[in-house]
């Protein structure tokens, strides 16, 4: 006598395990993400933090290592527009919105009266329209 197999988990299950598994890439990525964002802002700026309170304490600090590491923190600062499109995509979607140079040719570049009917949700107004406020 054989027992027809009844498959080991439900479909609900494997739908769940896909949810869990595409959630945990996200959170990984966001991780990663949030981890070299933070790495970089520890390398650059914690040797500036340091030596700016032992140059408090004993004075013992040449101005040209101060200048240095200063100018270390700025580099973090420049760099951040950069780490930010790399690793995420929405950033990187809503800044080829607005940027020229970021922008795919097929996608139009948003005008300032559409921008700001699409943000007020409401449509044109007679009142408010550009042509009766110039």
């Amino acid at each position: 006598l054989q027992f027809p197999h009844a498959p080991s988990q439900p479909l609900a299950g494997n739908e769940s395990r896909r949810f869990t598994n595409k959630h945990s890439k996200k959170a990984l990525k966001a991780s990663l993400t949030l981890g070299i964002l933070l790495g970089m802002f520890f390398v650059a700026w914690l040797p500036f933090f340091v030596t700016n309170v032992a140059q408090a304490v004993c004075g013992c600090v040449p101005a040209g290592f101060f200048d240095v590491l200063t100018w270390l923190g700025y580099c973090n600062s420049t760099m951040n527009p950069i780490i930010y499109p790399l690793f995420m995509r929405d950033f990187k979607r809503a800044m080829g919105k607005f940027l020229p140079c970021c922008r795919r040719s097929a996608e139009p570049r948003p005008s300032a009266i559409s921008l700001s009917m699409r943000n007020s949700h409401s449509g044109p107004r007679a009142a408010t329209s550009l042509k009766n406020v110039l």
